[in-house]
């Protein structure tokens, strides 16, 4: 069962301009999602944190599920940072084919990382909903205005450009490297992985890694 942590002194605030309630709400509904993940989300508890009467909510935000799907884009964009991070780290010299590669392996280190670092927040970009991954609502989205899976998408497509990949074997290939990061990440944080320290869950990342690049 999810332990969710709470802070028994309410934020008050004196006075909203316009708009900041709304943002206020979704900020604490991010840091509890933080410490607990989607089910930690729970819209007496925002407003109790920011300081206002329960009812004021849902002048922002009809109910939960609102609140939740907000959290989600946040946590989703908050991911794409972090992806967006490791590919800002890329040395330029490499040849295009190397690059390529590189920008691939940055944006699959940024996923597992964020995964085992900010675990409340993974859990919740992907909490159930009937939404396409792939959508363009900015919301989800990272400095670059890509999400996470257009972030994917966009490396696979250097790999076509830089001939390491064909472009029939490009074909959805995004949904096969996915499953698998995305796999080892969940077994890091809710199954067998979970004690592994960070410098082992690095190693078996690099070489999870290793094996999407070769079945590609």
């Amino acid at each position: 069962m999810t332990t969710v942590k709470t802070n028994k002194t309410p934020i008050t605030r004196s006075t909203y301009r316009h708009g900041d309630l709304k943002r206020a709400l979704l900020e604490a509904g991010i840091a509890l999602a933080r410490d607990g993940g989607p089910d930690a989300i729970v819209l007496r508890e925002v407003t109790r944190r920011v300081g206002v009467a329960p009812n004021a909510a849902y002048r922002y935000y009809e109910n939960r599920q609102q609140l939740l799907e907000a959290v989600r884009a946040a946590s989703l964009s908050a991911l794409a940072v972090f992806m967006e991070n490791e590919l800002a780290k890329l040395r330029g010299e490499k040849n295009s084919a190397d690059l390529a590669r590189a920008n691939l392996r940055a944006v699959g280190t940024g996923y597992l990382r964020f995964a085992v670092k900010e675990t409340g927040l993974f859990r919740t970009a992907f909490a159930t909903s009937d939404e396409v991954e792939g959508d363009a609502d900015p919301a989800k989205a990272g400095k670059s205005g890509l999400n996470p899976f257009q972030l994917l998408g966009a490396a696979l497509d250097k790999l076509v450009d830089a001939d390491v990949l064909t472009a029939d074997r490009r074909m959805s290939a995004e949904y096969f490297a996915w499953a698998t990061v995305h796999g080892l990440a969940v077994l890091a944080i809710d199954g067998p992985l979970r004690n592994l320290n960070q410098k082992q869950f690095d190693e078996l990342g690099q070489r999870l890694l290793d094996m999407v690049e070769k079945g590609l």
